[in-house]
């Protein structure tokens, strides 16, 4: 008989540190710091570089920097958790990381305004990716070293938040900007400011490493991009619902290509639409994030809060697909801010709950964060086939159905306080007696 276990984060997360205004305020500056020096280059400055270096040939580069660059930070996210969570620094495991990539991502940034060819700018994409990432994971694994359980819905949301404030916050500094020295160096700067921000408010104690975290040879390394969800089905289940759901929410994405597919909208005048969107997107994005964590918490529950996003997704993504105005279009899309905002306020609390070790909390969290990233290629990949078997209805559909999945899914999760009931999915299962190695007889 299979041995049920609950071996959950919280059985062994230490005191916080840092009081937790004063946490949430780090995490913050932190991600939004992050998030400025990723986003602006990726929807703006690094089209104005690879145009003013390669000219008619800069769609095709752009999507070579940008390929390689996301290749990067799929690798990068889980070995800097692996490498924080062994950090036995007197700075702190977390701080420490935190100000490497936020001074060392910042230069990087800023050597983007000097580079002359696309090869450059490539390689610096790649080194600005995996610095930030490791400021991320160190960022985000905080959520489980610090966080009390019962707040933990409340700073998920006010990380869900940073999401919506990063990308416009950058657009919005560089926006009027024109000489690439002092756009590229005003990114730099904001982003080094707000991760020294966040290094000054955090109380990081000096971590010794367990016992289970000796050493750090290539296996160990390896292990950073894989957990067992055999033994741990509640993180497998867990990853599983983030990446449908992200996949679901990937769909703005082709929101320009849309409109001007269905609208007959010019690709001069798109731009002012899809800022729109965006808008409308981002603004209820940010008021969801910061009102369902909270809820979420005073009622201990999670798993209602991530099926409601699923079905408002599903049903904003149907909306979407068969829009015969851009007026619906904008209420489809004011939807799917909606959810997203309640899906992302809740999920990374629900996601910490999931994981089986604290000593490991930065690579375990990393794993599920490549949740996040990998629906950036996997729905860029499918999109051309379901755009050709029946256009954007296709798409939206099949990416609605993939939503209400994911939060089905939800279901198989235990909810707070019941991680180890065994009518859910288990945080940790022991193998059987018939499975434990058998000492070798003598024959």
């Amino acid at each position: 008989m299979t041995t049920r276990t609950d071996t959950a984060v919280d059985a062994t997360t230490p005191r916080p540190a840092t009081p937790l205004p004063r946490l949430i305020a780090a995490m913050f500056s932190s991600n939004v710091g992050a998030l400025i020096a990723l986003l602006t280059p990726l929807q703006l400055l690094l089209t104005l570089q690879t145009t003013r270096i390669a000219g008619a040939d800069a769609a095709a580069a752009f999507g070579f920097i940008t390929g390689v660059g996301a290749l990067f930070a799929l690798i990068a996210n889980p070995l800097a958790g692996r490498i924080s969570d062994r950090t036995a620094a007197r700075f702190g495991r977390r701080r420490t990381w935190i100000l490497t990539g936020a001074i060392g991502g910042s230069l990087a940034v800023f050597a983007f305004a000097f580079t002359t060819e696309i090869w450059q700018v490539a390689l610096i994409w790649c080194l600005t990716q995996t610095l930030f990432n490791f400021q991320q994971a160190a960022t985000n694994a905080l959520l489980a070293d610090q966080v009390p359980t019962h707040r933990r819905g409340t700073v998920s949301g006010f990380v869900g938040l940073a999401g919506a404030v990063g990308p416009l916050a950058g657009i919005a500094a560089v926006s009027s900007l024109t000489d690439p020295i002092a756009q590229w160096g005003t990114v730099a700067a904001i982003s080094i400011v707000l991760g020294i921000v966040a290094v000054f408010l955090l109380k990081d104690p000096q971590h010794t490493p367990g016992p289970e975290q000796a050493g750090l040879n290539l296996k160990q390394l390896l292990l950073s991009f894989w957990l067992n969800p055999r033994k741990h089905p509640a993180f497998g289940w867990a990853w599983l619902v983030r990446f449908l759901l992200t996949c679901a929410y990937a769909s703005g994405t082709y929101n320009a290509f849309f409109l001007m597919d269905r609208f007959g909208i010019s690709p001069e005048a798109v731009g002012g639409n899809v800022l729109v969107l965006s808008l409308i997107s981002v603004g209820l994005l940010a008021v969801t994030s910061v009102v369902a964590g909270p809820i979420s918490d005073r009622a201990r529950r999670q798993k209602p809060f991530v099926i409601v996003a699923g079905i408002l997704a599903a049903a904003a993504l149907v909306l979407q697909g068969f829009a015969p105005t851009i007026e619906i279009v904008y209420v489809a899309v004011a939807i799917l801010g909606l959810a997203t905002g309640l899906f992302f306020s809740i999920d990374s609390a629900m996601c910490v709950r999931m994981l089986p070790s604290a000593e490991n909390a930065g690579k375990d969290f990393a794993i599920i964060n490549m949740a996040n990233t990998l629906p950036q290629s996997f729905v860029p990949f499918v999109a051309p086939l379901l755009l050709g078997i029946g256009g954007f209805s296709a798409l939206y559909v099949t990416l609605a159905v993939i939503g209400i999945v994911g939060a089905l899914l939800v279901l198989r999760l235990p909810e707070i306080g019941r991680e180890g009931d065994p009518r859910w999915a288990l945080i940790t299962r022991e193998p059987t007696a018939a499975a434990q190695p058998v000492s070798a007889q003598p024959s």
